[in-house]
């Protein structure tokens, strides 16, 4: 059961940031953008209600996270020392910090539940939740990196709260508009505080990324003390996943500008209600992607740390160098052979059928990828002849079946370890497994939805929901060995096609949702990053270690 609570231990992690961004986001929503006190007859009972039903049902959902997050630990630590970890655990400051913000974000989530959702409009029990969530947002400080630090520790357990403070205005605040719209879609506010909500947002989110930056690069240049750093470790690309992700979400938060700006010269709303709210959406989809991905990042060792395990920019250049794809595969008798010295506690003997054997299955599934995308490109075509090409959703049940039996070859069915316990005791093979059942179920899920004649179905909106989900999967997704720069280098071609994999999900989900011109600019931005995952595929090649 090791794996499994190692793999959710990550997988919580992201969840925590999530309900920690709804709280705090929420809070600040309430006390620096609508600002009840000042336009009690502007606003109706169901926004306020709502709004403060997000802010305490985060800090409840927090305080689960926060106690789940321990138990994990306990469970995890249990499993690998193979005895109880207490009372030695008890001591320490993960034990510690971890109850005491559980305890402090129930008090939080209880006063706004029992005293601020009974008196919504006054300003006091806005400022007096503000109080009480402040000692929650200090206890964060004995969870973060800079807690283990022997230098600068008090300046960066500071500047990492002050980061996520403002992460979680950000991104909080970006889950209100989208509570916003619903509203405002059933009618339950007046069609006049979308846009004046959107251009309000638009003031607090610009000041919520400028402190994200300005407290986020001392951090960063503590951690990451050389250019090898930031290229060649797996913090370092992580850091330039997070920093990717906040352009692309930064891109569409621009959009959401200029259309907010355009209305204001105009007064035409047609952009602001058929095209903003589905920005605001892809926008979602990018920034929960981006909390996981921080989360990834709090359990990686920073770079400083690993000077003698960074791997060059020219190693990883070389995982991304074009090549011949290899179409041949050593027997599953020769892979099984060297997995013993392979896979051995210490004197590690490297094994070429192994190499060759992971290098043959992405290269196999690179091609199935571009093949896909060359096809999903010619479905487009409104002629004769072209009609066929909408099954190319196919291919991905056929790459399911491959990638079942090719994944973990030391497991059932081709290997010997039985198939539950090896689901249960290997995180890698556990996500292996989920991203071959997502697979297959993404190829079966899109080709109905390309072949239904119901106008009205939601199968079509599954793909970007499942490819999203399957980009979280690779950005969280983790080789865990005492080789930290082979790690990396295996890592580093994942973290990749997982950004592409949020693009071609939020392409799709724009593509679905847009008119044109934009719906066609959307899907070709879809399919053009679903061959992009083909290529890396299909160049891939795993150090030999």
């Amino acid at each position: 059961m090791a794996g499994i609570a190692d793999f959710l231990d990550s997988l919580i992690g992201g969840f925590d940031l999530i309900c920690y961004s709804l709280a705090i986001g929420s809070l600040f929503w309430g006390l620096f953008v609508l600002r009840p006190w000042h336009y009690q007859d502007g606003y109706s009972a169901a926004l306020l209600q709502k709004t403060i039903t997000l802010l305490y049902k985060g800090g409840f959902w927090l305080a689960a996270a926060q106690l789940f997050k321990i138990i994990l630990k306990v469970w995890l630590m249990t499993a690998v020392l193979e005895r109880w970890p207490f009372p030695e655990f008890a001591e320490t400051t993960q034990f510690i910090g971890g109850i005491v913000r559980t305890i402090l974000a129930v008090v939080l989530a209880g006063y706004c539940y029992r005293y601020l959702s009974k008196n919504p409009f006054s300003k006091q029990h806005w400022i007096t939740a503000g109080i009480v969530a402040l000692p929650m947002i200090i206890s964060g400080a004995w969870l973060v990196h800079g807690a283990g630090r022997f230098e600068n520790q008090f300046v960066l357990m500071s500047l990492t709260v002050i980061h996520q403070l403002a992460a979680a205005a950000w991104i909080g605040g970006v889950f209100q508009l989208v509570n916003i719209w619903l509203l405002r879609s059933n009618n339950e506010i007046s069609a006049g505080l979308w846009p004046l909500l959107l251009k309000r947002f638009s003031t607090f989110g610009i000041a919520s990324v400028a402190m994200i930056l300005i407290s986020g690069l001392p951090i960063a240049l503590q951690y990451i003390d050389t250019w090898n750093g930031l290229i060649g470790t797996g913090y370092g690309n992580l850091l330039m996943v997070k920093v990717t992700l906040m352009s692309i979400a930064l891109g569409f938060a621009w959009l959401n500008k200029s259309a907010v700006l355009a209305f204001g010269f105009s007064g035409n709303n047609h952009a602001l209600n058929n095209r903003v709210p589905y920005y605001i959406e892809a926008e979602t989809f990018v920034l929960v992607t981006l909390l996981f991905t921080a989360a990834s990042l709090a359990s990686q060792p920073p770079a400083i740390d690993i000077s003698n395990l960074t791997a060059s920019w020219q190693e990883v250049l070389n995982t991304f160098n074009p090549q011949i794809p290899q179409t041949s595969s050593p027997t599953h008798t020769d892979l099984i052979a060297g997995e013993p010295g392979r896979v051995a506690i210490v004197g590690q003997v490297p094994s070429l059928a192994a190499t060759e054997w992971s290098n043959y299955n992405h290269n196999i599934a690179g091609i199935f990828l571009t093949l896909m995308s060359f096809f999903a490109m010619l479905s487009y075509v409104k002629k004769p002849g072209f009609e066929y090409c909408k099954y190319w959703p196919l291919g991905f049940v056929g790459l399911g079946i491959f990638l079942f039996f090719r994944s973990d070859a030391e497991t059932w069915p081709l290997g010997p370890i039985g198939f539950w316990e090896s689901t249960f005791n290997n995180g890698e093979v556990l996500q292996h497994r989920i991203a071959t059942l997502l697979v297959f179920v993404l190829g079966i899920m899109e080709l109905s939805a390309r072949i239904t004649k119901n106008p009205h179905s939601k199968l079509p909106f599954v793909f970007p929901l499942l490819a999203a989900f399957g980009g979280l999967m690779l950005l969280t997704h983790s080789h865990v060995g005492f080789q930290a720069k082979s790690a990396f280098l295996i890592q580093v071609g994942h973290t990749t096609m997982g950004i592409f994999s949020l693009i071609l999900a939020c392409g799709r989900w724009l593509e679905l949702k847009l008119d044109r011109p934009g719906k066609d600019i959307a899907g070709f931005i879809s399919v053009a990053a679903l061959f992009q995952i083909g290529i890396i595929l299909m160049f891939y090649r795993e150090p030999l270690y």
